[in-house]
């Protein structure tokens, strides 16, 4: 009985292991990604995963709207926002 309890100790360490450094980081960045794809405003400059920057002009429960030049607005996925530029970012 022990002897079995011991064999599988090692898979056991290796899941924790596993859980500590890949799960829960990533966990942990998708809840921050989300707080801050909640927390956009009209006026925020973002950059989308696709390297697109732009001012937020309007915004919807799925889909926002940027201005990406004086008189062109794209409509993307909230979900494609990755990060919130600081105000002046764009000029």
């Amino acid at each position: 009985m022990q002897s079995s309890l011991m064999s599988m100790l090692p898979l056991v360490l290796m899941f924790v292991v596993l859980y500590f450094v890949m799960i829960r980081p990533q966990m942990k960045k998708q809840k921050e990604h989300k707080t801050m794809i909640d927390s956009l405003a009209k006026g925020d400059e973002v950059a989308t995963a696709g390297g697109v920057l732009g001012k937020v002009s309007k915004l919807g429960d799925s889909y926002l709207s940027l201005e990406v030049a004086s008189g062109v607005e794209l409509q993307v996925q909230r979900s494609a926002v990755v990060q919130v530029l600081p105000k002046g970012s764009i000029k």
